[in-house]
């Protein structure tokens, strides 16, 4: 099967970000997370990352000089984001997506869950790895113009140096991360993003 029929494939299963937040919503309540795979881990993180989705949808702003740009850009693109709902990066990075899409009615935003999507995961891998959340940019007709992930450009080398230094992420290195994150509000994706629309 060639890309764009397994991206048309998984934008039939994809949802809206709001559909999403519900589904999160719900997960939490019921003590469950998304994909078939429940473990008392993706549970807890599930739960948790409901909270920062809550926090981050009503705090997160785009400074005006740089919403503008959004605000502007002349192409159609769908950003099509593989997510599921236990990833703690997701949980940091999505409402910030979420916030760029809204700013222009050519920008749109769907959202397909990994795990049921084997075969698009397969085509954006991170070192031979699964990780999440990927952004795939598309035109119209649903081919690849891009894709980012599964972090912003600056966490991404603060944990390839975290790797070369200790083999593995800590669990005292995931929390300095969760904290640059909160520091960083968003600015290195709002950057990475504008950076990449530029050359579509």
């Amino acid at each position: 099967m060639d890309t764009t029929q397994i991206i048309r494939n998984s934008l039939l299963k994809a949802v809206s970000y709001e559909t999403y937040r519900n589904l999160i919503d719900k997960y939490a309540t019921e003590g469950k997370s998304s994909g078939e795979e429940q473990t008392e881990e993706r549970i807890y993180y599930t739960a948790l990352n409901q909270k920062r989705y809550k926090r981050l949808d009503k705090t997160i702003e785009i400074p005006e000089d740089k919403a503008q740009f959004f605000v502007n850009y002349p192409k159609s693109v769908c950003l099509l984001v593989i997510i599921e709902s236990w990833c703690a990066d997701a949980a940091q990075i999505v409402p910030v997506v979420h916030k760029i899409a809204t700013l222009n009615p050519k920008i749109t935003m769907k959202l397909v869950f990994r795990d049921e999507n084997e075969e698009l995961m397969n085509l954006f891998l991170t070192n031979g790895g699964k990780a999440i959340p990927v952004v795939v940019f598309l035109d119209l007709e649903d081919k690849v113009l891009a894709h980012w992930g599964s972090r912003p450009s600056v966490a991404t080398k603060m944990v390839e140096e975290e790797k070369a230094k200790n083999g593995k992420l800590t669990p005292e290195f995931k929390e300095e991360l969760q904290k640059w994150y909160n520091q960083d509000k968003g600015a290195t994706i709002v950057d990475d993003f504008m950076k990449i629309m530029k050359t579509l």
